[in-house]
């Protein structure tokens, strides 16, 4: 705001400036009060020039954060590339519907929402104790094989195993209502204390 009121005052000056150097290369038909007009004329589209972009950018600023404020608490973003963010773990506790307990760290996850069908994507690391929870809170029933893992629908990370995920007895939730299919895939690796969550709908 400051900055915006020192610029608002340098064209106001600007603006002065031309007006009295024109009066007086009128009155006196001299070219050099012209001149110094002419040069504050072009200073003064500069500066005007600047100040309507910083008034731009400055407000585009002000409603992307004050967005971000609004969307963000109820649509978390969803962050792959890094652990344990506040969204990542805000998605957890969504998804999961458990607490964060100090067990669980490394939390990545991952969103293609875009269209009709609609795939989420968790992993992180936790003890049995949690894992256990999950699957009694998601209600969640055990597959009678391992390797049943639809990993056709699923991205590619380095945080999701897809070869380790087909070696491991996953448990699952299947839902259909109003015509649309919801599926949820859990599976848990209990040597590396690492969990997969896969939800997804056709």
């Amino acid at each position: 705001m400051t900055k915006l009121i020192i610029l608002l005052t340098v064209l106001i000056l600007l603006a002065f400036i031309i007006l009295v150097f024109l009066v007086i290369a009128i009155i006196k038909k001299s070219k050099a009060p012209l001149i110094v007009s002419l040069v504050a004329f072009f200073a003064l589209l500069g500066t005007g020039y600047y100040t309507l972009s910083y008034t731009v950018d400055k407000g585009t600023a002000v409603t992307v954060n004050l967005a971000k404020k609004i969307i963000d608490p109820l649509f978390p973003p969803f962050d792959s590339d890094r652990p344990d963010t506040e969204a990542n773990q805000k998605n957890f506790r969504h998804f999961l519907q458990v607490a964060i307990t100090a067990d669980v760290k490394n939390i990545y996850c991952f969103d293609d929402a875009i269209g009709q069908d609609a795939d989420y994507m968790f992993s992180f690391n936790c003890d049995t104790a949690t894992a256990t929870s999950i699957i009694k809170k998601l209600d969640l029933s055990k597959d009678s094989l391992p390797g049943d893992n639809p990993e056709g629908l699923q991205h590619d990370f380095d945080w999701w195993d897809k070869k380790r995920i087909n070696e491991l007895t996953g448990y699952s939730w299947h839902s259909n209502t109003e015509g649309k299919n919801l599926h949820k895939r859990f599976w848990y690796d209990a040597i590396d204390q690492k969990a997969y969550f896969f939800q997804y709908s056709l």
